[in-house]
């Protein structure tokens, strides 16, 4: 029993390291890789369960990530609250119907969102023109923050690829503040959805501690990696995706014969 628990613990710990060094090396996607990760190697039996913890370990990633954005001064802060703010309510409500829906069900449209996601990414991101703050932002901010905090609680997820762009419509910044600011928000959503499954017993402690000690290691590695590796981000971008859709074809076939 004793071998099976070290078992697990080191593979909490490598799959954590897989998620944190591919966000810190192409930023972005890699939280989506959390859930299946913990059912199909780490051993996580009850999806809600995975979801549960992988909000937490999201979360936590995701403030740990904010810090050095904060410090290079790529986070619009009145944004943040804003768009945090509304963000918060939907990520309750999303993540109280998730916790309702038969957990087979809900594989299957996990499933389909990453294929969403590796869209997204092999679409690749845009900067666009700075034309921050645009007229009347905030209430647009409150809108799309409540629609992309009910899909971040609702699966357990950042939403990033979601929260993005949404800052960009919504307020006109230019990437590399929206990429800042919206670690804020995926926190808050995070938190927000870790805080209602652990009120009904669905998150794994250890095991989210050891995913979040591996995604620390694996961030800094990936850190590291991004200067050396920056001319073939692009490459790693496309890669990355082909393996996201891989996984949710897995995911589907399985959840479906299930």
């Amino acid at each position: 029993m004793a071998h099976l628990l070290s078992m697990q613990a080191l593979l909490a710990i490598a799959c954590g390291s897989l998620v944190g060094f591919s966000l810190a090396l192409i930023g972005g996607g890699g939280s989506i890789l959390a859930v299946p990760l913990l059912l199909y190697v780490v051993g996580v039996r009850e999806p809600h369960i995975a979801i549960g913890t992988s909000a937490l370990a999201v979360s936590f990633n995701a403030f740990a990530n904010l810090i050095p954005h904060a410090r290079a001064g790529h986070v619009r802060w009145k944004v943040a609250f804003m768009f945090a703010a509304t963000g918060v309510l939907g990520a309750f409500v999303g993540s109280t119907i998730g916790k309702a829906i038969n957990g087979h069900h809900l594989l299957v449209l996990f499933a389909v969102l990453m294929l969403v996601v590796a869209g997204f990414m092999l679409r690749g991101r845009r900067g666009g023109a700075d034309r921050y703050p645009l007229p009347g932002m905030y209430p647009l901010l409150g809108i799309v923050g409540l629609g992309t905090g009910g899909l971040a609680g609702f699966f357990g997820i950042g939403g990033g690829f979601l929260i993005v762009p949404g800052l960009m419509f919504a307020s006109g910044m230019e990437i590399i503040f929206a990429i800042g600011t919206s670690l804020f928000a995926v926190g808050a959503f995070g938190l927000t959805a870790a805080i209602n499954y652990a009120a009904s017993g669905l998150i794994d402690w250890p095991v989210a501690a050891e995913f979040i000690g591996g995604g620390i290691v694996g961030g800094w590695l990936g850190a590291l990696g991004a200067s050396r590796l920056a001319k073939t981000r692009g490459a790693l971008n496309v890669i990355f995706a082909l393996a996201i859709i891989a996984v949710a074809v897995l995911m589907l076939v399985k959840s479906l014969r299930g």
